[in-house]
């Protein structure tokens, strides 16, 4: 009896729909399972729990790293992902084989084939598409690949010893084994979602960290002797200098990676024990965000909402390196970008590339500054302006004025909290009256890591979070305050860490905000007396949700924890 048939059996789906399924199934060439789980009639571990009672297979699940290399290897790297099938494990010539579709005839050939070949006895097991492509990543792993490839290169390499020349250098930059360290490098990077990698030489090694969640995270130990190789390919791959050791480059390029095109920023920095080479991995999917996926939502999204329709204005983002400003910014963006309208921007650098969007990058070392470039901005007939940050007085004035003179102005600044924004513009020599007819609003954000849906549990605080929480709703906005639902004794989620994200309790990041947006009652203070104080008072009169407040309600939907949200939006 067929999957589709097992359904209407058991009264989850009726004949008329199961007919056209197995129609669908016999015209496209698509597996039952995979219409099953694309009509969400059955999660994965449901259907395949019933596929096993249907073949009478057990069905069995394998961490990805309990299988050694060797033992995944009996069964090649292509016949596995073509006929998904993969080693579980191996005792003397008894090996434990999972399969996807142990139903398939040409697999099972295929799997007799290789057992002769091999001289083992096989026993198949079932197993989940999920299960299957952990499992396959295992073929690339990091440390396997790159051994592979240092022992090639120790074949290749020359037995002389003595400083090597930049010829030799460049060379063995593009031989074959270098080259293919740095893309295992570049390629496990990405599919482990990391946002940057650091090559580091320290003490008689080469060390290879990648960020992860914010935390920087040892990948692979290499061989000291072949750092000059592995930053050399890195600079050519980039367009460095090669011979330049002394002082800091920058740079960037672009890989194609399982199909996609990634972007790659490169940061070379001179130390005591030789050049750092940090890469920023640029996946375009992570850089273009909806404002619901960058944390943004009720009143804070509202406020933005209103703030880029107007015709005119001055937008701030702030917060500290690394808090999200840019990716919001290009949200942003990505909303105005429309074919009536002109968008320039000035970067430093340019993190992502916008189609239909004219970018430039500043180099100040040649006198193209922010500032510079603004006065040129504005005679390209500019309807909206993005500038990277705003750092000086001169781009201070300038951004104010191009927002005065009818233009939608971005921007970043570096302030604690969005109450800081106007004073700060005041100490950029921005005068006060001025403020009220160009700011429109300020946002200020943090980036917090995200529980794991997988493994997180809810769970009662203790006292003093519970006491911390609830005093926290008590001072919440009455509207916000009149929609909660609040349950004591309080329960709320908290990490615990599964294989899905590597033990760790997260598996992503979102940023906390809180969003100042321009009144009357704010134009008089900010005109007679602009003090956080009083702008405080301000906010609290508008219903501003402050990023404290946002981060506890991403506590309670169950989206955080209570110690992420202290981490970064204390009150300083």
């Amino acid at each position: 009896m067929t999957l589709i048939q097992q359904l209407v059996k058991k009264g989850i789906l009726d004949q008329e729909k199961a007919t056209a399924l197995e129609w669908e199934a016999k015209t496209s060439g698509k597996k039952e399972e995979d219409l099953i789980l694309e009509e969400r009639l059955l999660d994965e571990s449901s259907l395949f729990n019933l596929k096993s009672e249907n073949l009478k297979i057990p069905l069995k699940e394998v961490a990805s790293d309990s299988v050694p290399l060797e033992t995944l290897q009996l069964i090649p790297e292509e016949t596995a992902r073509f006929y998904k099938m993969v080693s579980l494990s191996k005792n003397e010539k008894n090996l434990q084989v999972g399969m996807i579709y142990p139903e398939d005839i040409k697999a099972q050939e295929a799997l007799k084939f290789l057992a002769r070949q091999q001289n083992f006895i096989y026993q198949v097991f079932l197993i989940t598409p999920t299960n299957f492509n952990e499992l396959l990543k295992q073929y690339r792993n990091l440390k396997g690949e790159v051994g592979t490839a240092l022992e090639e290169l120790k074949e290749e390499t020359r037995k002389e010893k003595g400083p090597v020349k930049i010829e030799e250098l460049e060379r063995l930059a593009e031989e074959a084994p270098i080259s293919k360290i740095v893309a295992v490098i570049l390629r496990q990077a990405f599919e482990g979602n990391a946002s940057d990698i650091h090559i580091e030489p320290v003490k008689e090694k080469l060390r290879v960290r990648f960020r992860f969640l914010g935390t920087l995270h040892s990948s692979v130990i290499l061989p000291l002797k072949i750092h000059p190789a592995v930053i050399a390919r890195i600079k050519i791959l980039s367009n460095l200098k090669i011979d330049e050791t002394r002082v800091p480059q920058d740079g960037r390029f672009s890989a194609n990676i399982n199909g996609k095109d990634i972007d790659f920023r490169v940061s070379t920095f001179p130390t005591a024990l030789g050049e750092k080479v940090a890469v920023r991995v640029l996946d375009p999917l992570i850089g273009f965000k909806k404002f619901e996926d960058l944390g943004l939502r009720g009143k804070n999204l509202q406020a933005v909402k209103s703030a880029i329709v107007k015709p005119y204005g001055l937008i701030l983002v702030t917060g500290p390196t690394g808090s999200g400003k840019t990716t919001t910014l290009y949200s942003i963006l990505q909303l105005l970008n429309k074919e009536g309208v002109n968008i320039v921007t000035l970067e430093d650098p340019i993190e992502y590339f916008l189609e239909g969007i004219n970018q430039s990058q500043i180099k100040p070392e040649i006198g193209y500054d922010f500032s510079t470039g603004l006065r040129h901005i504005l005679r390209q007939d500019p309807n909206i302006i993005m500038v990277g940050e705003i750092r000086d007085e001169e781009t201070a004035k300038l951004v104010t004025h191009a927002a005065l003179t009818g233009h939608i102005v971005l921007s970043t600044l570096h302030t604690t909290n969005s109450l800081g924004v106007i004073p700060r513009l005041i100490d950029l020599g921005v005068k006060p009256y001025l403020i009220p007819s160009t700011l429109s609003i300020a946002v200020a954000q943090r980036i917090v890591r995200t529980l794991c849906p997988e493994c997180k549990k809810m769970a009662r605080p203790s006292k003093e979070i519970e006491k911390l929480v609830l005093n926290e709703i008590e001072n919440f906005p009455e509207a916000v305050k009149s929609e909660l639902k609040i349950k004591l004794p309080l329960q709320i989620f908290q990490t615990v860490g599964c294989k899905k994200c590597n033990q760790l309790g997260f598996a992503g990041r979102i940023s906390l905000f809180e969003v100042l947006s321009m009144t009357k009652s704010l134009a008089e203070i900010t005109i007679k007396e602009p003090s956080e104080a009083k702008i405080s008072e301000e906010a609290k009169g508008q219903g501003m949700i402050t990023m404290k407040q946002d981060g506890i309600l991403k506590v309670l939907e169950g989206i955080t924890t209570i110690e992420e949200v202290l981490r970064v939006a204390e009150e300083k």
